[in-house]
């Protein structure tokens, strides 16, 4: 039995996709993905089987994700999708078709936030100074 595991990451999400032959069931932290709110996620978690077709129906993708915030996890999920079905059928032309679509499905993205500086807000903003 051949098994492919792949990991993504998105901001401070991690995510660690096991994919096994099967009937096409994909499950987010031991959830069905057809039970995935909100519907936005789970919209940007299915293009990587929707550009795969036919090949994501005979397998079954088991992903556990961690960290950060639905819209983090749900990058993070999508990029391991997809790099464990390239690994899992050794397809250049599956490969190349993620990359003309969405790069980010086979490369994590490396932003990361910005550490607050003292004297603001923030990383960037800065409290008003007053002269008068």
């Amino acid at each position: 039995m051949k098994v492919a595991i792949a990991s993504g990451k998105r901001k401070t999400s991690i995510a660690r996709a096991t994919i096994t032959d099967g009937k096409g069931r994909v499950r987010i932290n031991a959830k069905p993905l057809e039970f995935h709110e909100p519907e936005m996620a789970k919209a940007k978690i299915m293009e990587p089987l929707t550009i795969a077709g036919d090949v994501a129906k005979k397998l079954d993708i088991d992903v556990n994700v961690q960290g950060g915030g639905v819209m983090g996890q749900a990058d993070a999920s999508r990029t391991a999708i997809a790099k464990a079905i390239v690994s899992y059928t050794d397809d250049a032309e599956l490969k190349m078709k993620y990359v003309a679509y969405d790069r980010t499905l086979l490369v994590s993205d490396p932003r990361r936030k910005l550490p607050k500086k003292p004297l603001g807000r923030g990383a960037r903003v800065k409290r008003q100074k007053s002269y008068r």
